[in-house]
Parts: structure tokens; C-alpha cells; sequence
């Protein structure tokens, strides 16, 4: 079972995941894509690189810990096995930062409701 994986737009366009990728060193980006790659292909992932958050509206971490910081993508799936990665952020404490939750859960939200709406 691989997953497809998909980077979330706004409605105008924007991929915020793309432009967190692109502020990273090239090394460092290339860590947080063989993350992805290993969530695409590993039936189970290991919970250090990937794992459900408590307390949030499905939204899902994809970890990595690189030579220069933690980075934090946030995700959600749609219909099984596509994950939508949302956006990232350096994490700069021990507790993951509410307002980047609460960020991811409003992506997810706003990707639904375009879903529905291009259904009809």
C-alpha cells in the first residue's frame, strides 16, 4: 500500500509547504522530502517521523529532526490514502504550538468545503 501525497493550495493558488521548503537549506529540505518519501512507501511508519495529533481535528505531524532544527509539516488525509500536507514550521519548543494546529485544522477545513463544492 503506497500513499499518494499532495501539497495543499489556497484558494489563490499559494502551496504554503512549498514556500516553508524553499526558506530551508538544500540538505535540510532533502531530509524533510525523505520523510514523505518514507510515508509514501512504508505501510507503517515509524511514530518519530509521522503520527496522529491528540486533540485536533484529524490533523496528522510529519516529523524530522535535522542538523539544524525540528521541522513540522501538518497533514490530513482525504479519501484513505491521499495525505494533504497543509504547511510547516520550525518547532522551537518541546509542546507542538497551538496556533499552528489550529492553522492546519482551518486549511483542512477550507480544502474540504472546495472539495464539496467542485462535487456538485
Amino acid at each position: 500500500m503506497e500513499r499518494v501525497i499532495r501539497f495543499y493550495r489556497t484558494p489563490t493558488g499559494r502551496c504554503p509547504v512549498e514556500e516553508f521548503l524553499d526558506h530551508l537549506e538544500g540538505k535540510e529540505a532533502q531530509k524533510v522530502l525523505w520523510v514523505l518519501r518514507l510515508i509514501e512507501r512504508l505501510e507503517r511508519v515509524p511514530r518519530k517521523y509521522f503520527d496522529k495529533l491528540t486533540d485536533s481535528e484529524e490533523i496528522w505531524e510529519v516529523r524530522t529532526l535535522a542538523h539544524k532544527g525540528l521541522y513540522r509539516l501538518f497533514a490530513f488525509f482525504l479519501q484513505g490514502d491521499t495525505l494533504i500536507v497543509a504547511h510547516g514550521y520550525v518547532k522551537q519548543s518541546r509542546k507542538t504550538d497551538p496556533v499552528e494546529i489550529h492553522r492546519a485544522e482551518r486549511y483542512r477545513r477550507e480544502y474540504l468545503s472546495r472539495q464539496r463544492g467542485s462535487v456538485r
